[in-house]
């Protein structure tokens, strides 16, 4: 019995790893499927190179007025203007210097690092 309840576990979890392959590759294959972890690491660059100076190398800068962007909301669209448009005069717009593919990596960066 013991033998048997071993054999249907094994079949029904390789079933499940082979279902899971399946569904990453065809993801993968979509026409315009997004990297995200890709694009996480572009936005890793694009925030050293131009926003780690002011927030921190880690999304926090202690001792100045910047926010803790660990904890920075699940709201896109707030970041996005945030970047774009700058923030109470002390941060200031980067929509001249950032395009939008930039700054979508800097959101993904920045989500992936969201404090839980």
């Amino acid at each position: 019995m013991t033998k048997r309840v071993t054999l249907l576990t094994a079949a029904i979890f390789a079933a499940v790893a082979t279902a899971s392959i399946v569904q990453i590759a065809a993801a993968a294959q979509q026409p315009g499927a997004i990297d995200l972890q890709g694009q996480a690491d572009q936005g890793k660059v694009t925030y050293a190179k131009n926003c780690s100076h002011c927030h921190g190398p880690n999304m926090v800068n202690s001792g100045t007025i910047t926010p803790d962007l660990r904890a920075f909301p699940d709201d896109k669209t707030r970041f996005v203007t945030t970047v774009k448009n700058g923030k109470n005069g002390r941060m200031p717009p980067w929509a001249d210097i950032l395009s939008e593919q930039e700054i979508a990596d800097v959101w993904a960066f920045v989500s992936s690092r969201r404090s839980q």
